[in-house]
């Protein structure tokens, strides 16, 4: 560890926490959990606790949590699971699965702020042990050297702290909103494209004349625009390795990943795919689960069509990526779910399919809907790439901003401010003197 700030001085954690009490949930009565799930791991907040009945207690329900202690789960500890327990759940019963630790006349703020560090994080994740539940102990916790200032420094890094955190918390919050309103747009986009608003100047352009009230395009049959290659109701024997089958889980909302990889046979491929062949270009559509995922097929080599999704060719007169924006429109889309059948999983045979109506513009048009689209969602992609940068640099600030705290960087120092190494004779001597912390199940009223 670096030189030390005047004053300041290094302990482990174990010398200035505690230990908390433990009991067993009463039969008859209704508490508060706090599990791992419970803990938001990005905001390092308890958000979702459970309230449960004393007969259902887990058998992880043991460890009595108070206002001011800081909880570190000790399971995967590179996803920090870590809280500092406020007034709303003060007397909760936490799980075995945390550390809990009680700070003895330590600003919590501060025992807080080490253990979302990088560092703290970091120092546990070479410690843990086990490869199907990796964890660390209880002991390599309060093992862990944290910098300790005088008392009253802690308690004014830690203020500054409260107010810097709340200000990255609150950009995290409008960056995290961002892709929300993203999805809005491109749906936004897409409807705009097959009511005719996207191309309203470009047709009053080509027309020399004002735009039609009432405007809409014409309708045609999606079974008279395209072939259909439909491979639904069988299941092709999978291998390690081949020619890749695509899934319906391998077609995503506007295009196609490459994961989960599945293969089947080469020797096999001519025997299965003997309805045709998809090209680059054409459009896949899910049938179900999930049902109606659109993509343009972008793969240059030889593949395999799994089930549950039907491969669309095409004629001349219709542009497949016209086609594929109209498919991943909203009002298509409602018009596929409408037509779905099925309870648990909605499904949409083919023969339904072929009957729903796809605006149907001049090709000039649909050329031009297609540029205005793909302009459009390029500027969104470009948007989210920034925002995904934004989101990275937003994290290391939060870890930035920890770091000069520990290096007594965030606020001026006090020369009158008591030294550490007083603060940690008197905690030694409290320790020493401390009975052991209570064990068993608390007494009922009437008891």
């Amino acid at each position: 560890m670096s030189e030390l700030p005047k004053g300041w001085t290094v302990a482990p954690l174990g010398e200035v926490c505690g230990q908390p009490a433990q009991r067993v949930p009463s039969a008859d009565e209704d508490f508060t959990y706090i599990d791992i799930a419970s803990i938001d791991r990005e905001r390092k907040v308890i958000s979702e606790p459970q309230r449960l009945p004393g007969a259902e207690a887990p058998s992880r329900a043991r460890k009595v949590v108070e206002k001011g202690d800081v909880i570190v789960s000790m399971t995967r500890p590179n996803l920090n699971a870590v809280a500092l327990i406020g007034e709303e759940h003060n007397e909760c019963i936490a799980s075995t699965g945390f550390d809990v630790l009680k700070p003895i006349e330590v600003e919590p703020r501060w025992i807080f702020a080490a253990v979302r560090s990088a560092q703290f994080v970091d120092a546990m994740c070479d410690k843990v042990q086990g490869a199907l539940y990796p964890a660390v102990k209880s002991a390599d916790i309060r093992e862990y050297e944290i910098p300790l200032p005088p008392v009253a420094e802690q308690t004014r890094i830690a203020a500054k702290l409260d107010e810097l955190l709340a200000q990255v918390d609150t950009l995290k919050a409008r960056i995290d909103g961002i892709p929300a309103l993203l999805k809005r747009f491109r749906q936004s986009v897409l409807a705009a494209a097959v009511s005719g608003r996207l191309t309203e100047e470009w047709r009053s352009a080509a027309r020399k004349g004002p735009e039609d009230q009432g405007f809409a395009y014409p309708l045609r049959r999606l079974g008279l625009l395209a072939r259909f290659i439909d491979y639904r109701g069988k299941t092709p024997e999978k291998v390690d390795s081949g020619i890749p089958l695509i899934t319906a889980k391998n077609i995503r909302p506007g295009y196609i990943s490459r994961e989960p990889r599945e293969f089947i046979r080469p020797e096999a491929y001519e025997g299965w795919m003997t309805r045709g062949i998809p090209q680059v270009g054409d459009v896949l559509i899910t049938t179900e689960a999930p049902l109606g995922n659109v993509a343009v097929i972008d793969i240059k080599e030889m593949f395999a069509l799994a089930q549950l999704a039907i491969c669309l060719q095409f004629n001349e007169s219709f542009l497949s990526s016209f086609a594929a924006i109209a498919l991943q429109s909203p009002l298509l889309q409602e018009e596929l779910v409408r037509r779905s059948t099925g309870t648990t999983v909605k499904g949409i045979k083919a023969s339904v399919l072929k009957e729903i109506d796809l605006p149907a513009p001049s090709i000039d048009e649909q050329t031009e809907i297609v540029r205005r689209v793909e302009q459009l969602f390029a500027f969104a992609d470009q948007l989210e790439a920034k925002i995904s940068e934004a989101k990275t640099r937003i994290d290391r600030l939060t870890q930035s901003i920890l770091a000069k705290a520990f290096r007594g960087e965030l606020v001026p120092q006090d020369p009158d401010d008591e030294p550490a190494s007083a603060l940690l004779e008197r905690i030694q001597a409290r320790r020493a003197s401390a009975p052991k912390a209570r064990r068993g199940r608390r007494k009922t009223e009437n008891a």
